[in-house]
């Protein structure tokens, strides 16, 4: 039995004056949706099989171009980080896995780190690989590309660290390898398009041919930032071309911020299943650009309608269709645990919502091209107050009801405060 950060007798203590009220919500909810020809009880259980990962480095404060705040209690070490995200799976049962980043993450045993994962109830899910900057002690540097750049030994060194990475995630228990360049030019003129891309796919070919057999490559695009003029891999159209030159094992993994303004992911979601080559998602919100907001913060109907192509696709491609969930926010002004923790259930919300979705009366309108008919039928999913199912599926699985009352009442911030020395103020992105 995995032990626990917080007392779970002080999160029964907080649930024990909310549980009948979430009963009667549930049950409540329940006869609505029978109404309606909906089985609750099945749509929980649809709904237990769902988990997202936690990024290591977003249990830190995050920051801009121009400052970064640090937070009282920020994680000294992965081994910390990882101690912060099984508070945040103790309170939410649905982040079992943490995606951890390297080289920030590197320890000196990752076996060590595996257990003391395990031992928190936790694996390991996708590892990140960093050529987007250089590292202290660095030989070559990034400034001009990574896997892209014009020199063959700075493409090389790029080259091995994804390889070390996967070294590591072998050792930690992963199964995919997130490979983000940031390689591009902020000039016309300043790089060859073709030759760059070309570069990308020898560069990434060798990464992929590392892989152990039960691993996936998950490609992620970005519009721009750091190179701001054009990327490399910018669109979901470059990083298609990319995995399917790149084979079976290479996946596109889509970032809800890395797209123009008003850009039409769920259609990029369709596309990419369409064409076999969806890997997994990196949810957050944007407003401006790649914000890295919680997760429906800003727009929920769109990670709403996200989720609707996805449950569609899981109708339509059956059980092997299982694609990566991660968070990936960036908490400038709020505690990372809480962000987190709202950002899941967000995310797990709109699963939810989606599995309300009548398939079948959908399907009809859509063939009557009745439009007014098939929106509503989405809107009726998406206005349902599923808060109730989320509690109960929270409650029969020990965790919290409330989760952001409850980890505020165990007073874990200030604890760990107390043990983890403060960070200085710094400018700019740490």
């Amino acid at each position: 039995m995995s032990r626990t950060v917080l007392d779970p007798h002080q999160v029964e203590a907080h649930n024990a004056t909310r549980a009948a009220d979430v009963r009667a919500d549930y049950d409540a909810l329940g006869e609505q949706l029978a109404r309606r020809g909906i089985e609750l009880d099945a749509i929980k259980a649809r709904l237990a099989g769902f988990a997202v990962a936690v990024p290591s480095w977003g249990v830190g404060t995050g920051g801009t171009r121009f400052a970064r705040f640090p937070g009282p209690g920020e994680p000294r070490d992965v081994f910390d980080k990882v101690e912060d995200c099984a508070v945040i799976q103790q309170l939410v049962r649905c982040t079992p896995t943490v995606s951890p980043h390297f080289p920030w993450d590197r320890c000196g045993d990752y076996r060590e780190l595996r257990e003391h994962a395990a031992a928190l109830g936790l694996g390991f899910d996708a590892v990140n690989s960093n050529t987007f900057s250089d590292q202290r002690g660095q030989r070559l540097s990034y400034k001009f590309g990574s896997l892209t750049h014009t020199d063959a030994a700075v493409r090389q060194q790029a080259v091995e660290h994804n390889l070390e990475v996967i070294e590591i995630g072998r050792q930690l228990g992963s199964r995919a390898l997130t490979v983000w360049v940031g390689d591009g030019a902020n000039f016309p003129g300043q790089q060859h398009f073709g030759r760059a891309f070309e570069r990308y796919l020898e560069s990434a070919r060798r990464i992929c041919a590392a892989l152990p057999a039960d691993w996936q490559m998950f490609l992620e695009h970005k519009l721009y930032e750091p190179a701001f003029y054009a990327t490399v891999i910018q669109d979901w159209g470059s990083s298609l071309l990319a995995a399917q030159a790149l084979g079976e094992k290479a996946r596109c993994l889509v970032d809800l911020g890395h797209h123009a303004p008003n850009t039409n992911i769920e259609m990029i979601v369709a596309r990419l299943v369409h064409a076999g080559k969806l890997g997994g998602f990196h949810f957050n919100d944007s407003k401006y650009g790649d914000d890295d907001l919680d997760s429906g913060s800003v727009d929920p109907y769109r990670l709403f309608l996200v989720f609707n192509e996805l449950v569609e696709a899981a109708r339509s491609q059956g059980p092997d269709f299982r694609p990566a969930y991660m968070l990936d926010q960036s908490h400038n002004v709020t505690d990372p645990i809480e962000s987190l923790m709202t950002s899941a259930i967000a995310v797990q919300r709109s699963h939810a919502q989606a599995l309300l979705v009548d398939r079948e009366a959908l399907a009809g309108w859509q063939d009557a091209n009745d439009a007014l008919m098939a929106t509503q039928t989405l809107q009726r999913a998406f206005h349902t107050d599923v808060t109730p199912l989320l509690q109960m599926l929270r409650l029969e699985r020990g965790g919290a009801a409330d989760p952001v009352g409850a980890y505020r009442a165990s007073g874990y911030r200030a604890r760990v405060a107390q043990v983890r020395p403060a960070a200085g103020p710094s400018s700019g992105i740490v």
